[in-house]
């Protein structure tokens, strides 16, 4: 269920790695020689998020007794394709990215970050600059049509999707028709645009910004945080239904495990080059229900400032949401 528009068109290449060819199909069998593939959600850059998840990856294929090639994209449509396309049997994905995986693309939670701060999640934000004359989320929705936006791609919760519901349709406004222009990249790349004077604000997250933080410690200074979501719930890692049962259940076992055993201290830091985590946690496609809300909440609130022949016809469309809504629920508590 789309409950956005049109999603943007892939943006950027695959990286290939370990003699990654696009066009082999991912996993088609249980033969124990045959390579398995993982998909990385993009952070930062392709180069940086493959060289984070490397040691991790191989880890995996250790444990596994087979290959396991790592595809690490430059933005969530190009997972999201490359999933599509049954060219990926495990990914990590953000919640919104996920859904679209679990409910279209034949995959099933099988475990959700952890991190050592002992969160439930992370939020997101808007940035303006330091000095910017934008000091309140008042003071940003009293100009329309003023400032320079850059967002996150329409499958980011952090990079649009929280921030268009709970800042933008909340009030009945559409972010791509209320801002000057509107440019769309990753959450890197949209913090230094705000930092170097090329965009007035920009969405992105708690955890990243730590990131960023960490990597940009001048630009960040140069940022003042505008707004902060709600709590949004750690990203997970999926796998494919059709795997054979034996290897889904070995690979849940070695994500949930990682970090836990006799090896503990090395595989602790192999996390933390990640993105700061403590580990992954069981868990199923239930823990993707918050997003299904989301995207529910945006499609009311849409609706409900949208302009209709009648109010049959609204209200038709309304009933139509919430039936959609309990049913993907449903679907998600494997009711």
């Amino acid at each position: 269920m789309r409950g956005f528009r049109g999603w943007r068109a892939l943006i950027g290449s695959v990286l290939v790695q370990l003699a990654f060819t696009l066009a082999t199909p991912a996993l088609a069998d249980d033969d124990a020689g045959a390579p398995m593939t993982f998909g990385i959600l993009p952070i930062g850059g392709p180069a940086e998020s493959l060289e984070a998840w490397r040691p991790l990856i191989d880890d995996l294929s250790a444990s596994l007794a087979r290959p396991v090639r790592p595809l690490s994209v430059s933005s969530y449509e190009g997972i999201a394709q490359a999933i599509g396309e049954q060219r990926v049997d495990i990914a990590f994905l953000s919640g919104r990215l996920a859904l679209e995986a679990v409910t279209r693309q034949n995959m099933r939670v099988i475990a959700q970050l952890t991190r050592g701060d002992g969160s439930l999640g992370y939020r997101a934000v808007l940035l303006t600059g330091a000095d910017s004359r934008i000091r309140t989320l008042d003071q940003m929705l009293a100009h329309p049509g003023q400032w320079r936006y850059a967002r996150g791609e329409a499958l980011s919760a952090s990079g649009y999707l929280v921030p268009e519901t709970q800042v933008f349709a909340a009030r009945g406004l559409d972010s791509d028709t209320f801002f000057k222009s509107v440019r769309v990249d990753n959450h890197q790349n949209n913090a230094l645009a705000v930092a170097n004077g090329e965009a007035d604000v920009a969405t992105n997250n708690s955890a990243d910004l730590e990131r960023f933080q960490q990597r940009f410690p001048e630009p960040y200074a140069r940022l003042h945080v505008l707004w902060i979501s709600s709590l949004i719930p750690h990203a997970v890692i999926v796998v494919r239904r059709d795997l054979p049962p034996a290897w889904q259940d070995r690979i849940a076992a070695f994500i949930t495990r990682y970090g836990k055993g006799k090896d503990a201290t090395r595989e602790l830091a192999n996390l933390k080059r990640i993105h700061d985590i403590s580990g992954f946690a069981p868990a199923t496609d239930t823990v993707l229900t918050p997003f299904a809300d989301i995207e529910y909440s945006l499609d009311i609130r849409r609706a409900s400032t949208a302009q209709w022949v009648s109010d049959a016809a609204r209200q038709a469309r309304m009933r139509k949401l919430r039936d959609a809504h309990e049913r993907l629920v449903a679907y998600l508590s494997g009711k």
